[in-house]
């Protein structure tokens, strides 16, 4: 991992942070992307950098403007010389039931979460196949098991999910495409999940019985860039067991 280079969208909050602190401990430089969060983002890069001055630099771009990917790929290279990971972790997520999803929903919802990963995907190919590199994109479980009143969410993320499989058969063999779903890692930030009960019934549904932490996803994040040379076009749950016990 040492000296290598990931470009991560989203990734100053969250999951996004939790794998960003661990690849980074590891030994790879950092190209952190994000949108609005600016203070985060500074503080994150700061803070990495009093370990390892200059490792992480952060950029800021609006996903849905598609003209402003191919620009994270070159800021990437210019920064560091080279990209040996991307990882799609940047997600809008809220809830579009029938009778009032609108273009802007859908727009914003696949543009985020399915668009976007393709056309970064397209634009850090020819990069990633000089380093034999990987993508690894975070999906959500709700992929395979559409989350209720969730409609665009849920197929951005089915969308997700075909083109993880999709992208590893058209990047072979020089570049890994594998996913991760997680399940009940971390609340969202959208207040329909602020009821006790309502959070008790989803641990109930694990069959581990509790909810997991971001750095589970960090974790696995490092196992598919550094010791699965051999794995692509897969698709881990990351969610306690409950997927299979929905």
């Amino acid at each position: 991992m040492q000296d290598k280079t990931i470009l991560i969208t989203g990734g100053t909050k969250r999951i996004g942070e939790a794998i960003c602190r661990r690849l980074h401990s590891s030994g790879m430089n950092l190209m952190i992307h994000y949108r609005s969060s600016e203070r985060e983002a500074q503080t994150l890069q700061t803070s990495l950098n009093q370990i390892r001055h200059g490792s992480v630099a952060i950029i800021q771009a609006d996903l849905l403007d598609t003209s402003q990917i191919p620009i994270l790929a070159n800021k990437t290279m210019e920064k560091f010389g080279r990209i040996d990971s991307l990882i799609n972790n940047a997600s809008s997520f809220y809830s579009s039931s029938i009778g009032k999803i609108t273009e802007k929903s859908w727009d914003e919802l696949i543009g985020c979460n399915l668009k976007a990963p393709l056309f970064l995907s397209q634009a850090v190919a020819p990069y990633l196949k000089k380093q034999s590199g990987c993508i690894i994109n975070i999906i959500d479980i709700h992929s395979e098991w559409p989350l209720k009143d969730y409609v665009v969410y849920s197929s951005a993320k089915g969308g997700l999910a075909t083109l993880t499989k999709s992208l590893a058969k058209e990047l072979a063999p020089e570049i890994r495409v594998n996913g991760i779903s997680p399940g009940p890692i971390i609340w969202p930030e959208n207040g329909d999940w602020e009821d006790q009960k309502t959070r008790q019934n989803i641990i109930n549904k694990t069959l581990l019985k509790r909810i997991g932490e971001p750095n589970d996803i960090a974790k696995t994040v490092s196992f598919l860039i550094s010791d699965a040379p051999y794995i692509t076009g897969q698709i881990i749950a990351v969610d306690g067991g409950r997927s299979i016990n929905l």
